[in-house]
């Protein structure tokens, strides 16, 4: 069955996958994503394959050494931020199936036959959320059943740059976890601010200090067409060897030494190429899927002790769901919940799931009513979920009900600001002045977040 994302969904991705390298023209009234503009530094030249790219400022000479030195420093908290792209229906997520309205305004699309979620008995889970009821019911996740901001944008271009950045104003050009680290990072370490998608999450983009993305922990080597094996690692070693090149050149003296640095972390992050090293006592959902793979990477790099700070991810799935939506939704949150739950169980498994929490989030939810194609229109407040030991475990904001809690649009109403859960999680969670990060912070409550 064919599905229907809206050109604007489409249109938002395509200039961000970019975004650092040359954006294409913005159009008229769409905010610049966060990060354009930043340069981006490579360890490796094109010809051996790019694996990891460095946004930002920073001496190449100095990251190994950076990178060396942080990760034996005491371990700072970590955030993980994961994304829904699309817009992710929260009325299936947590569904109101004992109302009647939900079935007026959904003879197609209703939900049924999920776990009861116990904070509200309204709602119940979406049958592929299983696992992160089971999280729920240990006190691990806390749920945000309707957040988003005041007066939406229905826009995904926008509405996604107000929380990438943090801020419901088009004109700020870092991203919140950015600025964070501008205030807290290094010059020398760019693993503090790790997108794990290959090219830069908005929401990492730093004025200051560099940041990295890379397709996967497991990912970052180089390559060349038809060598392996002995003959590779010989090549590769002697690439890292050309750093003790002396010239006067200056183009050969910066070759050299990203040829150096190229090599030395290749030997760093050795410990991660192929399945073995990446091995993790969980199961995590098999088959083609990036995303558990990320994840399941992530928990070694962790578990290794690789200096870490904040992490961005994109879930499995796209959730702009127009049309064919009961089709498209189940398979992309069942691997988006297994994902996240094997990924739970790998943290605790490895004993550092106390130094993370994971946010999971969309840009906005989907419209009360269904439409004539068998999906749902863009909407107002979506659900997020924050997940790990140190959650609070509690419901934060409320749902609003469909009787009294829909727009004029006819789309759920916000009962919690994103802007006060980032607000929370700085203070709470990363120890952080939020009044430094977001603006006109003292506007927004501060919900308990961290236990």
């Amino acid at each position: 069955m064919t599905r229907i994302v809206c050109d604007e969904c489409s249109r938002a991705d395509v200039l961000r996958a970019v975004a650092g390298r040359g954006l294409p023209a913005v159009e008229p009234g769409m905010p610049a994503p966060a990060g354009t503009g930043l340069s981006r530094r490579s360890f490796v030249a094109r010809s051996l394959g790019l694996a990891l790219s460095v946004y930002g400022v920073g001496r190449l000479g100095l990251f190994d050494e950076g990178i060396a030195a942080a990760a034996g420093a005491p371990q700072p908290p970590i955030l993980v931020t994961v994304f829904l792209q699309g817009g992710a229906d929260s009325l299936s997520m947590l569904y109101p199936g004992g109302d009647p309205l939900y079935l007026k305004l959904r003879p197609q699309l209703a939900v049924s036959g999920g776990t009861p979620f116990a904070e509200d008995t309204r709602l119940a889970w979406h049958p592929a959320l299983a696992p992160l009821a089971e999280l729920h019911a240990e006190g691990k996740v806390t749920v945000l059943p309707a957040v988003g901001y005041d007066h939406p944008d229905q826009s995904h271009f926008t509405s996604r740059h107000f929380w990438e950045v943090g801020a419901t104003d088009a004109r700020v050009v870092t991203g919140w976890m950015g600025r964070y680290l501008d205030a807290v990072g290094a010059i020398d370490n760019p693993l503090q601010g790790l997108s794990l998608t290959g090219s830069l999450q908005p929401t990492l983009a730093t004025s200051r200090v560099p940041v990295a993305a890379i397709d996967g922990p497991d990912q970052y080597d180089f390559w060349a067409p038809g060598v392996w094996g002995e003959v590779e690692s010989r090549m590769l070693d002697t690439i890292g060897s050309l750093g003790a090149i002396r010239s006067q050149d200056p183009a050969m003296r910066t070759a050299a030494s990203v040829a150096a640095q190229a090599g030395r972390l290749r030997k760093q992050l050795a410990p991660f190429a192929g399945k073995t090293a990446t091995a993790s006592p969980v199961a995590y959902p098999q088959g083609s899927d990036a995303f558990p793979k990320r994840l399941q990477g992530l928990a070694a790099m962790i578990a290794a002790g690789l200096p870490l700070r904040c992490v961005a991810l994109e879930a499995t799935g796209e959730y702009d769901t127009h049309a064919a939506q009961a089709s498209a939704l189940t398979p992309a949150l069942t691997t988006t919940a297994a994902s996240l739950f094997a990924f739970q169980r790998d943290l605790e498994s490895r004993g550092v799931a106390d130094r993370v929490l994971t946010l999971v989030w969309s840009e906005f939810g989907r419209r009360a009513q269904e439409n004539g194609s068998g999906g749902t229109d863009h909407g107002a407040a979506g659900t997020g979920f924050l997940i790990g030991t140190h959650a609070a475990g509690q419901m934060v904001g409320e749902f609003p009900g469909l009787a009294g809690g829909l727009d004029a649009d006819g789309n759920l109403r916000a009962t919690a600001d994103f802007r006060a859960v980032y607000a929370s999680l700085l203070e709470q969670w990363l120890h952080f002045d939020a009044a430094r990060i977001i603006p006109k912070a003292a506007a927004f409550p501060r919900p308990v977040l961290v236990k």
